[in-house]
């Protein structure tokens, strides 16, 4: 029984074993993605050919050369011919599986199609399209992403498939599902031929709409029909005091050479049923925070059918209504301080 110091060393010894371990299997995977990111580089679309293919015995090739093996040895004890015949002819066979099984793969073209935005959490739709450069049949394909669905594709009939994977995406921003895994175990399944490629293909996600009670310094209550200040329009209202920045066209010139001061003009527009969705509006609390209340509250306004627009410090999107204009806002907001890249 350890007590003591004694066994405090040992459970160190054991954690400090345990990071170690982990510290290796972090470097050899980092070596493994540098090196398959040499050799398979991004690209929407990929040729599979010798260099992006990989071949291996699967576990019951494995079990089957162990067999072989046994054969062999019992062949060789017993110098019987029929034994070396069935020995040599099952090896014969898994050399001619690894030709049918590397061929299933080669010549494929894989291309990335798009993928559906989503919010955090939900589930993006990524449409793949697999295509023969060759008049051969491809069978038993299976695709997947790591933590995706998988589908099994078969190309008999037609010379390309479009296929769709589903998977749950992470925070706003960018989503990459990494590497897709292609492989194949046609037509014995003594072999797995697989492959590895990023294609590029990347999923918006929005920012998860936070409901809020209130907008903050929304003016709702302007009815349709009144008047509101607008510079620039044609409808003169009155004087106000002279603001620093107002136009020279808008100063009110004749009242200042009769010394009633710098005054300037106002005009007038019409309110309509459009409201604007403002950065500030929600002073004090942090981006996250701020992106998703916008969120929550255009959504809000689309579905009520009401005009509405967007003010961000990187840029002004004029009010409007229609699923265009909520899909160009809502993009605004996934990518507010993130990487611009196309997909």
């Amino acid at each position: 029984m350890l007590l003591g110091p004694e066994h405090d060393s040992v459970e160190n010894d054991a954690l400090g074993t345990e990071r170690h371990s982990k510290g290796i299997r972090a470097q050899i995977k980092a070596r493994f993605r540098g090196w398959i990111d040499q050799r398979i580089p991004p690209a929407r679309e990929v040729t599979l050919d010798q260099r992006r293919i990989f071949i291996f015995p699967s576990r019951v090739g494995f079990f089957f050369g162990g067999c072989l093996l046994v054969m062999l040895l019992a062949a060789i004890n017993f110098e019987n011919n029929l034994s070396y015949a069935l020995t040599f002819w099952l090896a014969t066979l898994f050399i001619v599986a690894i030709l049918h099984t590397y061929a299933n793969l080669s010549g494929l073209t894989i291309r990335a199609l798009r993928a559906e935005p989503a919010f955090p959490g939900q589930q993006s739709e990524f449409h793949l399209m697999i295509k023969r450069s060759k008049r051969r049949d491809h069978f038993a394909l299976h695709l997947k992403w790591p933590n995706s669905s998988e589908t099994l594709v078969n190309l008999v009939d037609e010379d390309s498939v479009i296929v769709q994977l589903h998977m749950a995406v992470g925070s706003r921003g960018w989503f990459s599902p990494g590497r897709l895994l292609l492989e194949s175990t046609y037509p014995l399944g003594l072999l797995r031929c697989w492959t590895l490629i990023d294609l590029e293909l990347y999923a918006l996600v929005y920012p998860r709409p936070l409901a809020s009670t209130d907008l903050p310094g929304l003016a709702t209550n302007t009815p349709d029909g009144a008047a509101v200040f607008v510079d620039g329009s044609d409808d003169f209202y009155g004087f106000r005091g002279y603001r620093k920045g107002d136009s020279p066209r808008q100063v009110h010139w004749k009242g200042l050479a009769k010394q009633q001061g710098l005054l300037t003009k106002q005009y007038t527009a019409y309110a309509d049923r459009s409201v604007w969705l403002d950065w500030d509006m929600f002073a004090g609390l942090g981006t996250e925070q701020r992106l998703s209340h916008l969120c929550y509250w255009l959504l809000e306004f689309d579905r009520r059918g009401q005009e509405y627009g967007l003010r961000l410090p990187t840029g002004v999107i004029e009010p409007a209504l229609s699923e265009k204009h909520r899909d160009r806002v809502l993009k605004e907001l996934a990518l507010y301080g993130k990487e611009q890249r196309s997909r």
